[in-house]
């Protein structure tokens, strides 16, 4: 972390001290917890997330923007503030942080903020639910995620179930292929599709443990190529959802929604909301699920990645 970072930045004293001696630390977004589910189901959710970080030996960084502060890690009562305040944070991406920052406001950051300022923090794993990328009828809206970007160019290797299901998933992946960023499938050889474990896209390569991907990712990083790794981690079995089904409930409330008029940061939440209404609330226990296996999973990894790049320097 830079001085003019540190300006910015709080990060609590555990998260702090962990990054100095250089112990595994996952970075983790605020969105989901403002935007993704009601209080105190949030809450209760994001409270569970970091406790099966700290299960498998790494320390949680629940990353937001509070009073214009970027907030790196967030106390028990920032956790709930947080919370309760929902809808009324603003959603944050990259172009909106130094306006939030600058009005002293509040900002739940999604997955291109979250990696931004884990990435000024020192932090070099964070895990997601699902990221974004081009929307579908993306070829002519020109509706592509901020996340995409992101990932090109920040420094950050990024656990997730895949791209969200209501998403071009063959545009974003061509997308990722251009700006020279690996999709690596977990244990899996093709992207999942959030909600469900397999989009039937390929991905560029297939790693099976946790050592695997942390050397990859840390050599990376050696040699200076700048930009993310996209882990991909299919949802576990149990808790995956018929592609067909989805498929033909987002097909529908795609229609609803042109014929409404519902566009721009509008659409997502509608697609959301409309999934769940449709899977009887279903969709949100398997969001739940897949966010807590990515967690697992990316705590795995950050304590290979810890272990490979202290015996780097040792070395």
């Amino acid at each position: 972390m830079n001085e003019l970072n540190a300006e910015y930045l709080d990060v609590l004293p555990e998260i702090a001290q962990a990054i100095e001696n250089g112990q595994p630390v996952v970075a983790l977004e605020s969105t989901i917890i403002s935007h993704g589910m009601p209080y105190p189901k949030n809450v209760q959710t994001a409270r569970e997330v970091e406790a099966v970080v700290r299960n498998n030996g790494a320390v949680p960084a629940t990353i937001a923007i509070l009073k214009g502060r970027l907030k790196v890690g967030l106390s028990g009562a920032e956790l709930d503030y947080l919370g309760k305040s929902g809808l009324n944070v603003t959603k944050t991406s990259r172009r909106d942080i130094p306006f939030i920052v600058s009005g002293g406001k509040d900002g739940a950051t999604t997955v291109a903020a979250t990696m931004i300022i884990a990435a000024m923090a020192g932090i070099r794993i964070f895990a997601t639910g699902g990221v974004g990328g081009v929307h579908r009828g993306g070829a002519l809206s020109m509706d592509v995620s901020a996340d995409l970007d992101e990932l090109s160019r920040t420094n950050v290797g990024v656990v997730c179930a895949g791209m969200k299901s209501i998403l071009d998933i063959g545009r974003s992946l061509e997308y990722l292929e251009t700006a020279g960023v690996p999709v690596v499938g977990y244990q899996t050889d093709t992207v999942p599709a959030f909600y469900a474990r397999s989009s039937g896209f390929p991905v560029d390569y297939r790693i099976d443990t946790p050592q695997e991907v942390a050397k990859a990712l840390l050599l990376k990083y050696q040699l200076g190529i700048d930009g993310s790794v996209l882990i991909t981690n299919p949802v576990p079995q149990e808790y995956a959802l018929d592609p067909q089904d989805i498929e033909k409930t987002i097909d529908e409330a795609l229609t609803e929604m042109d014929s409404r008029g519902i566009t721009g940061k509008e659409a997502t939440p509608f697609l959301l909301a409309r999934i769940a209404e449709q899977t009887d609330g279903e969709s949100l226990e398997t969001n739940i699920n897949l966010v807590l296996n990515n967690v697992k999973v990316a705590a795995m990894i950050a304590v290979e990645y810890s272990n490979l790049a202290l015996a780097s320097k040792q070395g």
